[in-house]
């Protein structure tokens, strides 16, 4: 039977390699990947992070076929909803360049 101490040190070894694996990543390969390894989100909190896009993606539909053009109240829901660990600008020209929710970040870049 494994003891709680050597379960601890199997469990910080793991989190160590990981963060190396993700800094062995290409710089431009997965940068949205790096930053979830990199700041340690969970998989709930990546879902969190989906769930806020794919409801602010619908928001910006409607709103485009309304004619509104004005970003900053998308762009301020937004940051108001991204984890606490992730910095805007970082979590938005990552998924740019991963191609996840293109239309919506391009156009919350316009707002950095």
């Amino acid at each position: 039977m494994i003891n709680l101490d050597d379960l601890m040190k199997r469990i910080e070894k793991l989190e160590y390699h990981q963060r190396l694996m993700a800094e062995m990543m290409p710089e431009n390969g997965y940068p949205f990947h790096r930053l979830i390894i990199r700041n340690g989100l969970s998989e709930r909190e990546v879902e969190e992070f989906f769930y806020t896009c794919d409801r602010l993606s619908m928001k910006l539909e409607k709103q485009k076929a309304e004619g509104f053009v004005y970003n900053t109240p998308l762009f301020k829901e937004f940051e108001d909803e991204l984890h606490a660990k992730l910095k805007v600008h970082e979590i938005v020209e990552s998924c740019i360049v991963q191609n996840i929710y293109p239309a919506l970040m391009k156009q919350l870049q316009k707002s950095l």
